[in-house]
């Protein structure tokens, strides 16, 4: 195996984002043993977030690595360069994020999704690309609506379950993470121009999350790994997991998952 993309919150970090945070409270190493087995195989760890690119550049540096991927795709760090994956919408005199302001998206998701969507605070200050909601709503009908008032170039995708709520929230259920973006944006498509800018070949490629956008990477790696947690959050992610060939779940959850995703691949590479 030639590169492990891993997806950090509700993956690689355990609860409330701690690399040493167990799914029980317990402390645990075997996150930080994943990544181990990884670097002593001689295997890339890129890290694919929805987190900012100082922050993902920052999770790269601490595991070794010279690469990562941004804001769901919004970019590619390697070796000290960005490459933006963003289309039309290219940061200028004023970030990518500023002019997805400027053009109403984001205040129009808010207002017709009153009570059911907020910022994502603190996370969505100091963006570049993405805006940061979080909430409970269809994406469908957000798409159709943003479609309808003439914002098509957009799209809002799911980016998981989070913790974090504000006091108008609190009759949801479950509070998810959305990212307002450029249509076009994603993980997968990240992850594919990686391979391509390393010349690495898809199926020497494998990936561990917990979310769908985590999951669409299954069609750019030889495997998919999704953690445990994800199908307690998700009570439909994991018939669209099990649909796909490539696609495993594992008996562990958060880094164990990934631990598991890893020493599993590796042993069956090496004894092919």
């Amino acid at each position: 195996m030639r590169c492990l993309y891993v997806d950090m919150d509700g993956t690689l970090l355990g609860p409330g984002g701690g690399l040493l945070a167990g799914s029980d409270g317990e402390v645990s190493l075997l996150a930080v043993r994943a990544i181990e087995a990884c670097l002593r195989a001689g295997v890339e760890v890129v890290v694919m977030s929805g987190r900012r690119r100082v922050v993902a550049m920052e999770d790269a540096r601490l595991l070794g690595q010279s690469a990562c991927i941004f804001e769901t795709g919004a970019g590619v760090v390697l070796d000290g360069e960005t490459h933006w994956l963003t289309g039309d919408w290219q940061p200028g005199e004023r970030t990518i994020h500023e002019q997805i302001a400027d053009s109403g998206a984001a205040a129009l998701l808010l207002e017709r999704f009153a009570g059911r969507l907020e910022e994502h605070s603190p996370w969505h200050a100091g963006r570049e690309v993405s805006h940061v909601l979080r909430g409970l709503v269809d994406v469908a009908e957000a798409d159709a609506l943003l479609v309808a008032e003439g914002h098509g170039t957009l799209r809002l995708i799911d980016n998981g379950v989070v913790r974090r709520r504000s006091p108008a929230l609190a009759a949801l259920p479950e509070v998810r993470a959305y990212h307002l973006r450029p249509a076009g944006v994603s993980k997968a498509a990240a992850v594919a121009a990686h391979q391509r800018m390393r010349g690495l070949d898809a199926a020497d490629c494998f990936a561990a999350g917990d979310s769908r956008e985590d999951l669409a990477v299954a069609q750019a790696v030889g495997s998919f790994w999704l953690v445990a947690n994800a199908l307690e959050h998700d009570a439909g992610i994991g018939a669209i997991a099990s649909a796909q060939a490539n696609v495993r779940v594992a008996d562990g959850s958060h880094g164990a998952g990934v631990y598991e995703a890893v020493v599993t691949t590796l042993a069956e590479r090496s004894s092919t």
